[in-house]
């Protein structure tokens, strides 16, 4: 979404303008609002267009309200040099006829044309066709256009864009003195709704042109008359007050002016014609002018309260925001009329709501409210309770500073750092620490989202000793992460809190079954990793901890794993999440991150996927994405470190795109590749096809990083490591004339690959012709060897410059400012776990600007999905699958697109 906004904002307001303007003639296609014409030009030359007929109020009012947002520069002409511009209207209706027209010969296009006389066939055919000229004499034509003209005439000056008044019915509720509802007719400008002109003004003035208040009206009975006879054939009842010789309105009956009110004021208004309602008619489609409840809550006495925690609460039954009682509720209805007047308001009682409310009088003792419902109710999420709209919704006491805290209309304070906190803490961790302490305080579960480098670890550990200072770790926290950054947390708590107890369950040698309670007898904090959850269960979950703590929370992304299954079970009084990617590909994942912090919020898996991924992810509907994060937004803090307000001292971040070209051994292979699996795949289908596609699909990633790459897993004989190595790789020897300039600079750098068995044949190479020791740090690299790399490569000025990471391996938990070039050998082609990998570099500590380099082979598949993942970067950002298994889902002719060598983008004939 960012990058979206990003060139948004290179958009100039006069593009933007029209964007606005044609989705609006969509609109006007849709409803059927476009007349055909048959025009005769000065020439003599006749021609077939579509008109737009904007004779709708809502039609009416855009005209309105485009001509006045219309900027400047959309109204350049060459004649606007000299200092005249056309009107803005006169410019709209030329571009919406131009698009209309344009657009309705798209839809026509290969329609058979009637079997009519000629005349009528070369009019058709001309509507149809990109020429609009009509093949046909002036003299054959002229019975034709004097019909369309007489079929026109009636909403000629809408057409032509020369109305500026039209006919208006005005509907008034009864006075004490009378017991009928009246129609009043009038004229009403266009421009300004408010000025409305009473039949009986127009009949005292026939002149043809009536002078008011500045304003002038063309022929006002003539117009009048048109307009009311265009009434009195959509609404019938009109027809009879035509009797009288000077028609001003009309009584119906409370029955009759309902049926108006609901069927054929809308009929009215989309056909050209102005409707006045009353204020309080007005906002009869408002959610507060209905029959509902007003609800006013306070939470009960004590602290921690939870998402399911009940409410101390009084429902009050109101209508247009009064309140009314049982005894007064009964009087409405039994008027039997569903218009009733409550303290001189109009309003209408729906059916459905007075059944909703004679049920809530009959059982309102049975109701309970939660604080999860109340949430719902002030963040617009639910509006009914039990079928009944809740027209208001009060809290008080701390509930009113609750709830206005999660909806982000109170700030929340920054916690002060206790005396065993041995660092300082930004502000805007300060601000992460209070947010952290105000969910826990009211049992509710917290994901901190920062992005990677603004320091989640030093939050939490401050959150930690903030809850220790206050008396308030009766029990030892469980912290969850992966194997690799086990040490890093080791590390880190005993930097930072130098009195808080820590122990790692890890290891073959660590504590089980009921020595475990034991062992962490004295502990503050217990780390272990994802693996070992899921290994060691009964014994981690036979503790009551304090808190459950998930470092890298997006391991439990998929709910089904057994992992994510395993940590649900842990009990908790806390839960806190981490993680800098709350979504990497699927909303699904977020719903499983929410789920386990405050299970059942988000509703049931199925649910979620009708109410939210369905309509987001496939549809792009922006209101369902709204109200999502709505509900998302009190328990997920997001800061970003490109916000210069969040941190101004971190450096820049430059990312490009290195195209490499595949030398000629790799373009054979890669060809000869292609051809062959290809065959294969035609012929499966099912498993056996998504397997020989992922298969490859390896291949070729393999190849584009060099052909001895494949098949290298399990070769008995190593490749030969020689200075022509490179030759066959188009990526390496770009990889290795870069990587000469960062060493020249005194730089160092980090490179990513997915593939180990690449990495261990790439750091002999680099470090004999760079004649420099490099790293390699991957899933086998065992603990102890880990940290002294990660320490040498950070702290010794004689370390190695470049450090070979697997992706998986190095992507997450690591912290190594000392390089600030990032090589993404090989794509990963999910953004949000290269961002992680880049994120290593790119965090709180670093003092240079990054720069990040993604390799990419051109005119092979890496190039095609590159593109296609730098259009796709929305909802959070992605619409691609994770991995690889979307592409499986391609036909068999897509596929081959998406995999076949681009010769012309190698520059190969």
């Amino acid at each position: 979404m960012g990058e979206i906004g990003n060139q948004a904002a290179f958009v100039g307001a006069d593009l933007r303008f029209w964007s606005h303007v044609a989705r609006w003639t969509l609109d006007v296609i849709a409803r059927g609002k476009v007349v055909p014409e048959l025009l005769t030009g000065s020439d003599g030359v006749l021609t077939a267009v579509w008109r737009p007929l904007l004779d709708s109020a809502r039609d009416s009012d855009r005209r309105v309200e485009f001509g006045r947002a219309m900027p400047l520069a959309a109204r350049a002409t060459e004649l606007s040099a000299a200092s005249w511009q056309p009107p803005a209207r006169n410019v709209l209706l030329s571009f919406l006829e131009a698009t209309i027209d344009a657009r309705m010969r798209q839809l026509t296009a290969g329609s058979a044309p009637p079997t009519a006389n000629s005349t009528i066939k070369a009019w058709a055919i001309a509507l149809i066709a990109p020429d609009r000229r009509v093949a046909t004499d002036l003299q054959s034509a002229t019975p034709l256009h004097e019909t369309l003209t007489t079929w026109t005439e009636p909403v000629r000056a809408t057409l032509d864009g020369q109305a500026d008044f039209r006919t208006a019915i005005a509907i008034d509720p009864p006075t004490p003195k009378q017991d009928f509802w009246r129609l009043s007719y009038g004229l009403q400008a266009i421009d300004d709704p408010e000025f409305v002109v009473d039949a009986g003004v127009i009949w005292k003035n026939p002149v043809d042109r009536l002078m008011l208040d500045g304003r002038t009206i063309d022929r006002p009975q003539e117009t009048f008359l048109s307009g009311l006879g265009r009434a009195a054939s959509l609404y019938p009842l009109i027809e009879a007050s035509l009797d009288a010789a000077r028609p001003i309105g009309y009584k119906l009956n409370p029955i009759e002016a309902y049926e108006f009110l609901k069927s054929y004021r809308w009929r009215l208004s989309e056909n050209g014609l102005g409707v006045i309602l009353p204020e309080s008619l007005a906002q009869a489609e408002t959610w507060s002018s209905r029959l509902g409840l007003s609800v006013k809550a306070l939470p009960p006495q004590g602290k921690r309260l939870g998402l399911s925690g009940l409410l101390n609460f009084e429902w009050e039954l109101t209508i247009a925001g009064q309140a009314i009682s049982q005894p007064e509720f009964t009087r409405l209805i039994s008027q039997g009329s569903p218009l009733v007047e409550v303290n001189g308001s109009w309003v209408e009682l729906r059916m459905a709501d007075v059944r909703a409310a004679n049920a809530f009088f009959n059982d309102r003792r049975d109701r309970t409210l939660s604080l999860e419902d109340a949430l719902r109710m002030s963040s617009g999420e639910t509006q009914t309770i039990d079928k009944l709209p809740v027209v208001n919704f009060e809290a008080s006491g701390a509930l009113h500073e609750l709830l206005d805290t999660l909806t982000g209309k109170r700030t929340i304070e920054p916690v002060t750092t206790t005396a065993d906190f041995c660092g300082t803490l930004r502000p805007y961790q300060a601000r992460g620490v209070g947010w952290m302490r105000f969910l826990e305080r009211w049992g509710l579960g917290a994901c901190l989202a920062d992005d990677m480098g603004l320091g989640k670890t030093i939050q939490t550990i401050a959150f930690l000793l903030s809850l220790k200072a206050e008396g308030n770790l009766d029990a030892p926290v469980l912290l969850v992460c992966p194997t690799s950054v086990l040490g890093n947390w080791e590390r880190e708590v005993r930097k930072f809190a130098a009195n808080f107890t820590a122990i790692i369950h890890h290891g073959d040698k660590r504590a089980k079954d009921q020595h475990f309670a034991t062992a962490i007898a004295t502990a503050d904090l217990v780390l272990t990793s994802y693996a070992l959850v899921q290994r060691d269960l009964t014994t981690l979950a036979g503790i009551s901890w304090r808190a459950v703590i998930l470092d890298e929370a997006q391991n439990i992304k998929n709910a089904g794993a057994k992992q994510s299954q395993a940590v649900r079970q842990l009990p908790a009084d806390f839960r806190l999440a981490l993680t800098g990617t709350p979504v990497e590909n699927r909303l699904s994942e977020l719903w499983s991150i929410l789920d386990w912090l405050n299970p059942g919020y988000l509703g049931t898996q199925t649910f979620f996927n009708q109410r939210f991924i369905l309509p987001i992810e496939k549809y792009g509907d922006t209101d369902s994405l709204k109200t999502l994060r709505s509900l998302v937004q009190p328990f997920i803090l997001r800061r970003l470190k490109t916000d210069k307000t969040i941190i101004h001292d971190l450096p820049e971040k430059q990312e490009m795109t290195v195209f490499c070209p595949l030398t000629d051994p790799q373009a054979q292979l890669y060809q000869q590749t292609v051809e062959t699996a290809m065959a294969t795949i035609e012929s499966s289908s099912g498993i056996e096809r998504h397997g020989n596609i992922l298969a490859l699909l390896t291949k070729l990633k393999q190849i584009c990083n060099h052909p001895e790459l494949l098949g290298l897993k399990g070769r008995k004989k190593p490749p030969v490591i020689d200075a022509t190595f490179a030759d066959p790789s188009g990526k390496l020897q770009r990889l290795e004339a870069m990587l000469d300039e960062v060493i020249a600079e005194g730089d160092r750098a980090l490179i990513f690959t997915q593939f180990a068995e690449w990495g261990k044949v790439l750091q002999p190479y680099l470090e004999q012709r760079l004649q420099r020791e490099v790293f390699f740090l991957y899933g086998a690299t065992k603990r102890a060897q880990r940290e002294v790399m990660i320490d040498r490569f950070q702290h010794d000025p004689q370390g190695p410059p470049i450090c070979i990471l697997s992706l998986k391996a190095g992507g997450t938990g690591l912290n190594l400012t000392r390089a600030n070039h990032v090589f993404h050998f090989d794509r990963w082609w999910n953004p949000a776990v290269e961002n992680q990998a880049t994120d290593r570099v790119f965090r709180i500590g670093q003092t240079r600007n990054v720069q990040v380099h993604k390799f990419v082979c051109s005119g092979t598949l890496e190039e095609r999905i590159h593109d296609l993942i730098e259009s796709k970067q929305a909802l959070a950002e992605q619409a691609i699958g994770a991995g690889e298994s979307w592409l499986t889902e391609l036909d068999t002719d897509g596929l081959r697109n998406l995999l076949l060598l681009d010769r012309a983008a190698m520059g190969i004939s």
